[in-house]
């Protein structure tokens, strides 16, 4: 743990102190960055294993930041947990749909904070160490260790939310989860989202599948699951 670098973007300094006190406390390594230019600058020249990001940033906003995080691909599996004052399921939703891999509103509980923290890392070791086995179900490809989709042989760009979601329901074919087992197993127990944020989720993976998006079936009243192959 000793060696976990963690990257604080957060304007307010007070805030920012409290963050770092309490990673340091708990045996990780802090940086940190007052706005988005900055922390653009120190993902690329830190490598963190992870980053606690504010919305509400000068120069750069938050969502641009994740953004431009989740499309590099050196950068693309760094953890972002959101950390923000914004709280309406919209803000939740459009943090998941930029690649953020958790959300935390403001006012925080430090030991909230730092228990969302550890599960967010204990979930990129257990993938890195575990979950490599690539999917194939219809024309669906799913590569886990490549972080890729492919639909009949073409690759579909995906945010890490929607990936471990289809990740997740493609690995147990015929399979149905409500929507509580499938936030818990893409953002962990205890996520802020709602039944409408899966709901929307959902609409836009499908969307980006194409075709192959009729293969998340809706079972009503429950939840959702991949169609079995015959």
């Amino acid at each position: 743990m000793a060696q976990t670098k963690i990257l604080i973007v957060e304007d307010e300094e007070d805030v920012l102190e409290l963050i770092r006190y309490n990673l340091e406390k708990n045996g990780y390594l802090t940086e940190a960055a007052m706005d988005g230019r900055v922390a653009l600058e120190k993902v690329r020249s830190v490598s963190p294993d992870l980053i606690l990001l504010d919305l509400m940033l000068p120069e750069v906003d938050g969502l641009e930041v994740c953004r431009s995080v989740k499309k590099e691909p050196k950068t693309a599996g760094i953890p972002v947990v959101m950390l923000t004052a914004k709280g309406t399921e919209a803000d939740i939703v459009a943090g998941l749909e930029m690649g953020a891999d958790d959300y935390v509103t403001k006012p925080f509980s430090p030991r909230v904070l730092m228990a969302r923290v550890k599960a967010v890392l204990r979930r990129k070791d257990s993938e890195t160490d575990t979950d490599t086995r690539v999917i194939r179900v219809h024309n669906v490809e799913i590569d886990p260790g490549r972080h890729r989709v492919l639909i009949g042989g073409e690759a579909v760009k995906l945010t890490s939310t929607e990936f471990n979601l289809l990740k997740f329901l493609a690995s147990r074919p015929g399979w149905v989860f409500t929507r509580y087992q499938i936030v818990d197993a893409v953002h962990g127990a205890d996520y802020p989202v709602t039944d409408r944020s899966v709901d929307v989720q959902v609409v836009g993976l499908r969307k980006k599948l194409g075709e192959a998006g009729k293969y998340i079936e809706t079972v009503r009243g429950v939840g959702y699951r991949f169609q079995e192959t015959i």
